[in-house]
C-alpha cells in the first residue's frame, strides 16, 4: 500500500430512486484516476456511509475494486456504530480486494480514550491490510492527540498512515517528531492542503477532486514540489471552491459542484435535503465565479 498523493474521498452517486449508482461510480472513478489521482477512499463522510446498508458498501468497494483493476489501491472507510459491524466491515473489505483501510471512531457514542483505543485497535486486527487512522475531532467529537497515535502506531504495525483533520496545521508536525516518519501524514481538510504539504503532509484525502481532479492534483504537485508562487495563484482562485469542504452541509455542496461541472448530480439521502433558497444561490455563485476565472495549470517544472 502507498500511502501517497491525492486519493479522493468519494461520494456516492444515487439515481432518481435512491438507489446507488455503480455505473456511474465507475466512470466518475476512472476519470479520476485518469486525472493522477494515486489511490480511492470509498465509503467516508463524503461517500455517506452513515446511510448505506452493509450490503451496499460491499458492492461498492467491489465495483471500485473492479473499476481500478489494480491501478491504484481501494481504501474502505470503517465506520460503524459497533465494534462488531466495525470488523465485519474490515474483513469483508478485505474479501472484496481493498488494499487498504481507515479506521474511523465509532458512530454517536464519544467515548474516552479507553473505549475508543479498543475500537480502532480491533479495526487494525481485523486484517493484515495497511491501515490509516482518521482523525477529526471538529466532525466527530473523538481527537486522537499526538501521543495516543504514537501509542496505537507501536502496538500496531498495520498502522501506517494519518488523515488529519483537526484543521490545526500544527498536529502534522507533531505527529513527525514523535513519529518520525513512521506514519504517512495526509492533510483531510481541502483548504489546508498547501500549508499542510509544508508542514511536512505528504498525502491529501480531498473532497472537491471529485468535481475538480485536474486542479487537486496539479495544486498537490504544486506544493510538495515546492513551487510556492504558482500554487498559491492556484489556491487562490481554488479556496472558495476547497472551503465548502469543512461546513456542515459539505456533502451537499460537493455534489451540487460535480453536478455544475457535468460529473454527477446532486442528489443525496435523507436525512440530508438538496440545497434551496439562499444555499443554492450563494453556492451557484461561487461555482460560476470559479467556472469563469478557471485558469490553466501546469506542473511540472
Amino acid at each position: 500500500m502507498n500511502w501517497y498523493g491525492v486519493m479522493p474521498a468519494m461520494t456516492t452517486c444515487f439515481d432518481a430512486e435512491l438507489k446507488v449508482d455503480h455505473a456511474f461510480m465507475a466512470r466518475h472513478a476512472a476519470w479520476m484516476l485518469d486525472s493522477g489521482c494515486t489511490g480511492l477512499v470509498s465509503l467516508g463522510s463524503l461517500g455517506e456511509a452513515a446511510t448505506l446498508t452493509f450490503d451496499e458498501k460491499i458492492a461498492i468497494l467491489k465495483n471500485m475494486v473492479a473499476t481500478s483493476n489494480g491501478r491504484a489501491p481501494i481504501v474502505a472507510a470503517i465506520s460503524a456504530l459497533s465494534t462488531a459491524e466495525a470488523v465485519a466491515l474490515a474483513k469483508a473489505a478485505a474479501e472484496a480486494g481493498c488494499e487498504g483501510l481507515m479506521a474511523l471512531p465509532p458512530y454517536v457514542y464519544l467515548g474516552d480514550w479507553r473505549e475508543t483505543k479498543a475500537h480502532v485497535a480491533a479495526i487494525f486486527s481485523a486484517t493484515p491490510l495497511s491501515c490509516m487512522l482518521y482523525n477529526n475531532p471538529v466532525a466527530y467529537g473523538t481527537d486522537f492527540l499526538p501521543d495516543q497515535i504514537h501509542e496505537l502506531a507501536a502496538e500496531h504495525s498495520n498502522l501506517a498512515a494519518v488523515k488529519e483533520s483537526s484543521t490545526d496545521v500544527r498536529r502534522i508536525a507533531a505527529i513527525r517528531a514523535i513519529e518520525d516518519g513512521r506514519l504517512h501524514i495526509f492533510v483531510g481538510v481541502d483548504d489546508a492542503i498547501v500549508e499542510g504539504v509544508a508542514a511536512g503532509a505528504t498525502g491529501w484525502i480531498a473532497g472537491l477532486v471529485n468535481a475538480m481532479p485536474v486542479e487537486s492534483v496539479a495544486l498537490f504537485d504544486l506544493a510538495t514540489q515546492g513551487r510556492t508562487k504558482e500554487a498559491f495563484e492556484l489556491y487562490r482562485w481554488f479556496l472558495p471552491l476547497l472551503r465548502m469542504d469543512t461546513v456542515p452541509k459539505f456533502i451537499q455542496l460537493i455534489k451540487f459542484v460535480q453536478q455544475e461541472v457535468g460529473e454527477g448530480n446532486a442528489r443525496v439521502r435523507p436525512p440530508r435535503l438538496e440545497l434551496i433558497g439562499e444555499e443554492l444561490k450563494a453556492a451557484r455563485a461561487v461555482v460560476q465565479h470559479a467556472l469563469k476565472s478557471r485558469p490553466g495549470v501546469l506542473t511540472k517544472a
